[in-house]
């Protein structure tokens, strides 16, 4: 938490923002007590841990050996954050990093699919549980590899949930590596507060917020990137994807529409294309898929004051690489969104 003033007299652990005569946020009443009415972190308070955890001074030893902590977080589903966890931990492991992805999206995880390591089960050893490895350098890890059944519905309640992220970074053995890559599930909820908690206690780098760049989306990222100033997490910068569709001209499908409906005509429009102007064939098309009509993230990043990573497109052949479960810097397929992401990773090192 942020040191400040509000009721708390300098106190430590009271935030900034905290009402007058706020208890503390390791009090027993904190977000209960008649002060924290209103509080605009009352709800954090109320369900965050209180005292110190044992299990920490464990976490911190077993992290250690883990040189940057990096949280990827998005405050809707569906924006491609899991996407980019994934490519990014591709990114620096074939920058020759060592790289770990943990995955605690509990409830829908599919790191394990966009990695190609589905059926994969987790081993343990001497030094504790082991990483599911893609790549000698790239360890993965995740509840997806402890369900029986891919298709099992996780029902838990916070406190379960925020027992299996203590166990994943309290027992799994990374050894010595660069990076750690935490996918988190959207929104603020209690499995962000405890993962804040425990890798604070380790130094954490920061968070990386990802969005689309409609207003709907904003909205939320906002409040992300608010939790992350109240709980005292750095934002190393927001990346705005599926930011357009670029897609070559020769991977496009046409129809025709009729009376009938609508008849393929993909082979006629190509056959046109190549007699009559074959350059057209080496064109990107792009199209805006959502309205950025107000800025979209690059703005918000402005008026927040946080720092903006850069875009990356909507690209059919990015979508065909996580299905497949592979690296899209491997080939030239995702030729829109590869270099994108490069620039990315890029910015995000140099900034370190």
């Amino acid at each position: 938490m942020e040191n400040g003033g509000g009721g708390g007299g300098g106190r430590g652990d009271v935030p900034d923002d905290a009402n007058e005569h706020c208890p503390g946020t390791q009090s027993e009443d904190a977000g209960k007590a008649d002060a924290c009415a209103g509080c605009p972190n009352q709800q954090i308070c109320a369900t965050a841990p209180k005292g110190p955890d044992p299990d920490v001074i464990a976490i911190v030893e077993r992290l250690a050996t883990v040189k940057h902590k990096i949280l990827v977080l998005s405050g809707k589903g569906g924006v491609g954050k899991s996407t980019f966890s994934a490519q990014l931990s591709f990114a620096l492991a074939e920058m020759e990093h060592q790289v770990g992805l943990l995955d605690i999206d509990i409830c829908g995880p599919s790191i394990p699919k966009m990695l190609g390591l589905e059926g994969q089960d987790i081993h343990q050893s001497n030094l504790g549980w082991s990483p599911v490895y893609v790549e000698s350098n790239l360890g993965v890890m995740s509840i997806g590899f402890m369900l029986p059944n891919p298709d099992d519905a996780v029902i838990w309640r916070g406190p379960r949930k925020n027992g299996l992220i203590k166990q994943f970074l309290k027992d799994v053995d990374w050894g010595e590596i660069d990076y750690l890559v935490v996918d988190a599930p959207p929104g603020t909820s209690d499995e962000h507060i405890s993962i804040v908690q425990y890798l604070q206690a380790t130094g954490i780098d920061g968070a990386i917020i990802v969005t689309t760049p409609q207003q709907v989306s904003l909205i939320d990222v906002r409040k992300e990137i608010n939790f992350c100033k109240k709980v005292g997490v750095p934002v190393l910068g927001v990346v705005e994807n599926m930011s357009g569709l670029r897609q070559p001209l020769s991977d496009l499908r046409f129809v025709k529409s009729g009376e009938s409906g609508e008849t393929d005509a993909t082979e006629w429009a190509l056959n046109c294309i190549r007699e009559k102007a074959p350059e057209l064939l080496s064109v990107v098309a792009c199209s805006e898929v959502f309205d950025s009509s107000k800025g979209g993230a690059e703005k918000m990043c402005i008026e927040m004051g946080v720092p903006f990573l850069g875009k990356v497109p909507m690209d059919p052949q990015l979508c065909k690489a996580a299905e497949e479960g592979r690296s899209c810097f491997a080939d030239q397929k995702c030729s829109a969104s590869a270099p994108a992401l490069q620039r990315i990773v890029k910015k995000l090192i140099k900034a370190e």
